[in-house]
């Protein structure tokens, strides 16, 4: 019988997986070279803007396809914490002209929570590891 707290977790993992996807491959298409230079436009290494499209299109998939969701939450939540604190934070919680942190900070809490649970309802970690990636 399925908890209703596991499929709770489930609708995360697979929201936060497709949320990051699309924003891994949006990355992608501008080209890294492109990201880079924008990353080193606000006083950020370059390179970072690699591994954090990297981070976004890998995890996503990880995540909707269940995989180290602990891991790749965490990872997660250091991108998203990175991102409201060099880019977000001075825009404000809603923003004005531009986007605030509001959304990120959900993506955050989302990926605490995984962080935190697991999600092995329908994840591959369950179906060859058993329990251990989600034990609670």
């Amino acid at each position: 019988m399925v908890k209703k707290y596991e499929l709770g977790l489930l609708i995360l993992r697979v929201m936060l997986g497709i949320t990051f996807l699309i924003h891994g491959i949006a990355k992608f298409q501008m080209g890294l070279g492109n990201v880079a230079g924008w990353f080193e436009s606000i006083g950020i290494l370059g390179f970072l803007g690699s591994v954090v499209a990297f981070i976004e299109l890998l995890g996503g998939i990880a995540l909707i396809l269940g995989i180290g969701t602990r891991l790749v939450s965490a990872l997660i939540a250091i991108v998203m914490i990175g991102a409201i604190f060099t880019v977000k934070l001075s825009a404000g919680f809603m923003g004005a002209e531009t986007a605030g942190y509001e959304l990120d900070v959900a993506l955050l809490a989302m990926a605490v929570v995984l962080l935190i649970n697991g999600s092995q309802l329908l994840s591959l970690d369950s179906k060859f590891f058993g329990s251990a990636e989600g034990t609670n």
